[in-house]
């Protein structure tokens, strides 16, 4: 890090001068936050799993065959507990909030952890574009409404042995009958409910409310998966306004294009340690 201070210098700078902020946020984010999905902390909540099936990481797991749903969600229990529910002793998410608490700020973000919510984030300011995992939906998906699952997933967790749960505890739509599926982009059946319509709109109003202003965006471990929810439309809106920064935290991967090199703060780096030395006095 000791190459990135006159780079950090000049974020906490265009930070504190900033009229507004809007931070896009990438798996990186979570990351280092200790949202890790591979090594110990897989190996240590998926073991069985791991040994019967030989699952490398998390992600992958999410798409496995399980021959059963009873199997498939004692998967899904773990996976949504251990990282929707379970505390994240780790400072990087409230290190973020110091820093924009007293800002006009908006968040854009591709993870479904919902950790911005639980490490104080106002939820008015908060538009998770791909799901969350705390929320199923009916995976036809024969209506547009999502269900809250924390009570539920708790009880697979503490009921599940031989990585399944009980028949009675899988999940299935009030409507009609078919297995509940988790409300995750991953193909045409994502369920856009109304809170996701509210927040999409709250994030439009937003950029239009200070369009032309001194604004921050900042990118915050954002990867090639879907570029063009954050990265893109941050280089786009950065060229198309003189006095906006896009400043971008990514451990080997801070680039931008030449039109806003004149306009950019690419930091490649931990972000947590980014953080922390930015909330630095």
């Amino acid at each position: 890090m000791k190459g990135c201070l006159e780079e950090v210098a000049r974020l906490k700078e265009a930070l504190h001068k900033a009229e507004a902020v809007v931070i896009g946020a990438g798996a990186g984010l979570s990351a280092s936050a200790g949202l890790t999905y591979s090594g110990e902390r897989f190996e240590k909540y998926f073991g069985d799993f791991i040994e019967k099936y030989s699952i490398p990481d998390m992600y992958t797991g999410g798409f496995y065959p399980f021959e059963t749903l009873e199997e498939r969600w004692g998967w899904w229990s773990r996976h949504i507990y251990y990282n929707r529910y379970a505390d994240v002793p780790n400072s990087v998410y409230p290190n973020l909030l110091d820093l924009v608490r007293d800002k006009d700020y908006f968040v854009l973000t591709t993870n479904v952890d919902h950790m911005f919510q639980r490490s104080g984030f106002e939820k008015k300011r908060l538009f998770y574009t791909q799901g969350d995992y705390g929320l199923w939906q009916c995976s036809r998906p024969c209506h547009k409404k999502t269900y809250d699952n924390e009570q539920a997933v708790c009880e697979m967790l503490s009921r599940q042995k031989d990585r399944r749960i009980p028949t009675e505890l899988v999940p299935r739509c009030p409507v009609c009958g078919a297995p509940m599926a988790m409300n995750l982009r991953s193909d045409n059946t994502f369920v856009q409910d109304e809170g996701w319509d509210q927040a999409a709109g709250r994030y439009e109003d937003f950029l239009r409310l200070h369009q032309g202003q001194s604004v921050v965006f900042l990118e915050l471990g954002v990867g090639g998966n879907t570029p063009g929810i954050i990265k893109y439309s941050f280089w786009r809106m950065t060229a198309g306004n003189p006095r906006a920064t896009y400043a971008c935290v990514n451990y080997g991967e801070a680039v931008c294009p030449k039109e806003i090199e004149g306009q950019a703060i690419c930091i490649n780096g931990d972000i947590g340690e980014v953080l922390e030395l930015c909330c630095l006095h």
